[in-house]
């Protein structure tokens, strides 16, 4: 059985031995690069199952390099910086990053959390209807069994974490999902308290599915509890 392959970018040689070493434990194959440059070339030719991004590099940095992956690629990315502004963090999420953490960190945490992220991207953490499309007034289609979004007919791309998200809402429309439900089915049980990360995720859903000034037409909010996605109008509740 092939071994899922890790890429980790790091300028710091300390950092990249020590989340070489913790990973290979674990037995994933670990290739590594310095730079930007270096780690979008080896994206492109060995494709790996994950990358391990730092933000702070010389020349591209994280934030660039995510950026180029996401024009070509849904490689599941996990940043790490010593940046600790929520701004920062929002900017890699935004952008396209499937998790976030800071330096200094705990390989242990790290190893949990590539190993959460593979098996969302696997799609392990959900489990929808294989024959459901969804199709609403305003133009917007979800298709579960073909795993496809369109707006007036345009396919609209989304990341594996907001298709994740978008079709457990779907398999469940006119239900309020609750958040900690949302977090450890998605991201893992160990992220049920991470209220942020959904906050992030369906605005960038919306932003994409929602008409401007639209915004709760299809993911209605309930404050401290959850999201629903309004069912059709020709779909029971």
């Amino acid at each position: 059985m092939r071994k899922q392959m890790i890429l980790v970018v790091d300028d710091e040689p300390a950092i990249v031995r020590l989340v070489r070493a913790r990973l290979q434990a674990d037995d994933y194959a670990v290739i590594t690069a310095a730079n930007g440059e270096e780690a979008l070339k080896l994206a492109e030719d060995e494709r790996p199952d994950l990358v391990v991004l730092d933000v702070m590099m010389p020349g591209l940095d994280g934030f660039e390099v995510l950026q180029r992956l996401r024009a070509t690629s849904q490689t599941p990315v996990i940043m790490l910086t010593a940046r600790v502004s929520d701004a920062s963090k929002l900017r890699g999420l935004h952008t396209g990053a499937d998790d976030y953490m800071t330096k200094p960190f705990n390989p242990d945490e790290l190893s949990a959390r590539v190993a959460t992220v593979l098996r969302r991207a696997a799609g392990a953490a959900t489990t929808v209807p294989a024959t459901m499309v969804l199709r609403y007034p305003n133009g917007v289609e979800i298709d579960l069994e073909r795993r496809r979004v369109t707006v007036d007919g345009q396919e609209i791309k989304l990341s594996r974490t907001e298709w994740e998200l978008l079709s457990l809402l779907a398999a469940n429309a006119g239900r309020v999902m609750l958040h900690a439900e949302l977090l450890s089915r998605i991201w893992g049980p160990e992220f049920r308290d991470e209220v942020h990360y959904l906050r992030t995720w369906v605005s960038r859903l919306r932003a994409k599915l929602e008409p401007e000034g639209e915004s709760g037409t299809l993911i209605t909010t309930f404050t401290g509890i959850g999201y629903r996605l309004e069912p059709p109008p020709d779909e029971p509740a």
